[in-house]
């Protein structure tokens, strides 16, 4: 998957809060992302975030 800082991505399954939207603020073995909801940041593995991704919107450049 082409995923890049700065991306917004939509997961399957909704964040505690209900939002499935997140931004893309770090990308390596681990995404680190924020919750468009409440804002809430967090680590998790990419196989896993790689697997529940649902559409990915690109940054505006």
């Amino acid at each position: 998957m082409d995923i890049n800082v700065g991306d917004r991505v939509i997961m399957k399954k909704p964040h505690p809060c209900g939002s499935r939207e997140f931004t893309v603020l770090r990308v390596g073995a681990d995404f680190r992302l924020k919750c468009q909801g409440c804002g809430r940041e967090f680590l998790t593995p990419r196989v896993k975030a790689e697997k529940s991704i649902k559409e990915i919107i690109k940054k505006e450049i």
